[in-house]
């Protein structure tokens, strides 16, 4: 019998929200729903499966794509993509209506997802739904979904912080460089102008990143960059520095700071240290308030 190899890798899902009314749709369905589905089916082989609640967007933030809702993090100990390839079978399919993907600013809002009409919900197979690659024409953003290495690949700034230094805001994101533009020359640049510009800084307390593992997945972004502050302000302040040193590349795809398509060129979320679940230890069902 063929067997999934030992694979231990991480993965990033950015969760965006199209409008503030979805926010609690949103949460119902990720907590009554779609924690003991994934549970239920990857349970097996993930070690941690933890949700990072967005912080409020900063001024200045939307231009990055940050989005709104959350950061799904998962550690798998076999690649899922392997696992497909298998004989494999699913018992259950996931249950994944076509609104989530609306509220999660995925697919167009045609205006109707205030009201669902069981009879007439649309269910997506999971994997198709997170395949989903938006339309910058219509205002909606891809499903990020990216696999990266389960340690960091390259430490810019502040190896040796300990948790008694106290806590940290961080601002995660992805970068995807345009087509045409290859890996070596757009790292050129954001390792030499754009993180420099942030890290000679002293708001800029640590900075990270890997590579984006595409075999795994197909996904469109390169790389993940993982920067911490004291506090939003900070990031503020750092920014508006940044946007004043870093040198526009021959391929930019906007006329201003950060050079990156929103949504498409770069995409990211502001986060605080801890997750507001870890579903494999933590979760114990949809236990509302009284």
């Amino acid at each position: 019998m063929n067997r999934p190899e030992f694979y231990p890798v991480r993965s990033l899902i950015y969760v965006d929200l199209a409008h503030e009314d979805y926010r609690i749709k949103l949460e119902n369905w990720l907590y009554r729903y779609h924690i003991p589905d994934s549970i239920s089916q990857f349970g097996p082989y993930v070690s941690k499966y933890a949700f990072y609640q967005a912080l409020p967007t900063p001024p200045g933030g939307e231009r990055f794509g940050t989005v709104r809702m959350q950061m799904t993090e998962h550690y798998w100990l076999a690649n899922p993509n392997d696992i497909r390839n298998f004989v494999h079978h699913k018992a259950l399919t996931e249950y994944f209506p076509k609104d989530v993907l609306i509220w999660q600013n995925n697919m167009p809002d045609e205006g109707n997802s205030h009201k669902i009409n069981k009879s007439e919900e649309v269910n997506f197979e999971g994997d198709d739904a997170r395949a989903t690659k938006g339309s910058e024409e219509l205002g909606t953003v891809p499903f990020i979904f990216a696999f990266i290495p389960v340690w960091w690949e390259e430490d810019f700034k502040g190896e040796g912080r300990t948790v008694e230094d106290g806590p940290n805001y961080r601002w995660q994101f992805m970068v995807h460089y345009p087509e045409g533009v290859t890996l070596e020359e757009g790292d050129k640049w954001l390792k030499e102008e754009f993180l420099p510009a942030y890290t000679e800084q002293d708001e800029v307390i640590r900075c990270l990143s890997s590579k984006i593992i595409k075999e795994i997945n197909s996904c469109d972004f390169d790389r993940v960059v993982e920067m911490w502050f004291p506090c939003q302000s900070a990031w503020v302040v750092a920014t508006e520095k940044a946007a004043k040193k870093v040198k526009k590349p021959s391929w930019a795809e906007t006329t201003d700071f950060p050079y990156l398509k929103k949504s498409y060129g770069i995409s990211g979320i502001f986060l605080s240290d801890i997750a507001r679940s870890d579903n494999m230890t933590g979760y114990h069902g949809y236990i509302t308030m009284r």
